[in-house]
């Protein structure tokens, strides 16, 4: 057997190295910590304002500060409109547990349905993805009721500061001056016209609030505030006084003669200034909502008419202007004259007889007007019209204002040279007819009729208003001798404006009769007007009064208005008369 060799010994495992461990150790702590410090250092220094910023959004709260809206003023200063302190109603839908109660708490108070408090106070996204936490609920609240809302405590529910719209005269001058929404955005008449001037723009106060129960105002936290910038005021040409007289005297006539619209406007011949423009009906501003659309029209610049006889100043204007007659022109005028198979009769026949221009406008002689027109010309009556400012609208300054509309000469067909120069097939307001008179009054120079007499910046500073529109239509000459002429309606026997005279006072003006126009056609009923002025040798003032009746004449209707009207004129401006007498007009020349 073999002997066996000797066995080594086996060698002892291998202990780990403790030092070996602790270095691997080392480095994988060191790996983490670096890691961490890199992005702590990332977290803290690069991204930081992103992060804050948004973790300050979540936390930031709006509030509206509504810009103060400029007030209105009439031509002496005192306020026709003006803003006065109020109080927003607002809801946070995060805070409110219960709409529906929290809305049927609020409606009486607010005079809001409930079913339209609960929709706003419902939770709902802004545009921009998140909660919205300030939803309006009523604005120009009045301070007595904000103070009542907030003693109930309600979750969600707080004011702020407003103002609301006050009108210190209730319906004057309402249809011209307008209205604005809840949120004091101009909605109709010189509160509309004149909307980006009076409103200035809003700002806004962010604050930072706490989370939950702590929903409110950090002291010391994030806070800007961007101030409002207020709206400028308006000063018009309108003379409250006279603008609440003339409201009152057509209104008046309008139920006396059972009339269904009606404008008065008052002019200053010299400068175009308005003084007075009233409409019937009227309505309160102060609560709008109560009155029909129609009855918030502007009837001097929407109410087109035909304005019958008060036109024919215009044509014998041209006629004297263009030299087809003169001041001393007769010829026999026969009972009536047809045109195109049309009968156009005078209401004053004289049988054939001569008679002067003095007549024809005294008795407002359609034969005689037709006649004076066929001389001018179709076409130089036209261009005449437009002179006057017929067929365009005045830009007066009211929203919406209607320009007529009158027919070329290559429009006319037989019968139309019969009824265009008595005032008929001619589309007209009010207002045009009153710039017109006011161009015969003012020597012959049409000045355009303008509201705004200065704007009031927020600081206080005056700014004048461009110059107003102004072009010659008739020479001084032929504006004098016209206004001579339109004496005798006043002073004849029989003349159609007899009941316009006011003893003392050379009153220059003429009736009309018309008829209404609705999209483009004729409604029944008519239109009974009187423009006239003051003096015909020194005039100052110009009413045009109009008046849409059952029935009845200008010399009828609006003639009484006029005197009485134009008596106020003359009383409260102090219009000494000129002391000259009336001419002693010839009516029928030998």
């Amino acid at each position: 057997m073999p002997a066996r060799l000797p066995t080594r010994p086996r060698r002892p495992p291998r202990l780990a190295d403790p030092h070996r461990r602790l270095r691997l150790g080392t480095l994988l702590v060191l790996a983490m910590f670096t890691t961490i410090g890199i992005r702590l250092v990332a977290l803290q220094v690069v991204e930081a304002p992103e992060y804050d910023g948004g973790g300050l959004n979540d936390r930031v709260r709006q509030v509206v500060l509504p810009a103060p809206r400029g007030a209105i003023y009439d031509r002496s200063g005192a306020p026709l409109v003006r803003s006065v302190e109020a109080r927003y109603v607002y809801a946070d839908p995060q805070l409110i547990e219960d709409p529906a109660a929290t809305a049927a708490t609020l409606s009486p108070l607010l005079g809001i349905p409930a079913s339209d408090l609960t929709e706003r106070m419902k939770k709902q996204k802004r545009p921009d993805g998140r909660p919205s936490e300030f939803e309006y609920l009523a604005r120009g609240v009045e301070i007595g009721t904000a103070e009542k809302i907030m003693e109930l405590n309600l979750g969600g529910i707080a004011t702020g500061r407003d103002e609301r719209r006050e009108v210190p005269g209730g319906d004057l001058a309402a249809n011209l001056i307008g209205f604005t929404s809840q949120d004091l955005n101009g909605l109709e008449g010189i509160e509309a016209r004149y909307d980006d001037l009076l409103r200035g723009v809003n700002g806004k106060r962010e604050y930072e609030v706490g989370n939950g129960e702590l929903a409110a105002e950090i002291p010391g936290g994030y806070s800007r505030v961007t101030k409002a910038q207020p709206g400028s005021s308006l000063q018009l040409t309108i003379d409250r006084d006279l603008q609440f007289t003339v409201q009152r005297i057509l209104t008046n006539r309008m139920l006396e003669c059972n009339g269904t619209i009606g404008a008065a406007v008052v002019l200053d011949v010299r400068s175009g200034e308005v003084l007075a423009q009233a409409s019937y009906p009227t309505y309160d501003a102060a609560d709008w909502r109560k009155y029909r659309a129609s009855d918030r029209d502007d009837a001097a610049t929407s109410f087109v008419v035909d304005p019958g006889s008060v036109h024919k100043a215009l044509v014998f204007g041209a006629g004297l202007e263009e030299g087809v007659i003169t001041p001393d022109t007769a010829w026999p005028t026969q009972s009536a004259i047809y045109r195109g198979g049309v009968r156009f009769p005078d209401t004053h026949p004289v049988g054939g007889r001569k008679l002067s221009v003095a007549g024809m406008l005294g008795y407002s002689s359609n034969v005689g007007t037709i006649t004076v027109a066929e001389k001018l010309g179709a076409q130089k009556l036209y261009e005449y019209q437009l002179k006057f400012g017929l067929g365009q609208p005045t830009g007066e300054g009211v929203l919406g204002e209607a320009s007529g509309r009158v027919l070329k000469p290559s429009e006319y067909s037989g019968s139309t040279y019969g009824s265009v120069p008595i005032g008929h097939s001619v589309d007209v307001t009010p207002l045009q007819m009153a710039a017109a008179y006011a161009a015969i009054a003012n020597d012959g120079k049409w000045v355009q009729p303008h509201l705004v007499r200065e704007i009031i910046g927020p600081d206080g500073k005056r700014s004048s208003v461009p110059a107003p529109e102004t072009r010659q239509v008739i020479s001084p000459t032929s504006a004098a001798a016209l206004r001579r002429l339109m004496e005798a309606p006043m002073t004849i026997e029989g003349g159609t404006g007899t009941r316009a005279a006011i003893p003392g006072y050379r009153i220059a003006g003429k009736t009309g009769t018309g008829l209404r126009v609705v999209n483009g056609k004729y409604v029944s009923g008519e239109v009974a007007s009187f423009i006239g002025m003051d003096q015909a040798d020194r005039p100052r003032y110009v009413i045009a009064v109009f008046g849409y009746t059952p029935g009845g004449g200008g010399g009828d209707v609006s003639a009484p208005a006029f005197k009485e009207m134009m008596n106020y004129v003359l009383r409260h401006y102090r219009v000494p008369s000129t002391g000259s007498a009336p001419p002693k007009f010839v009516v029928y020349p030998r």
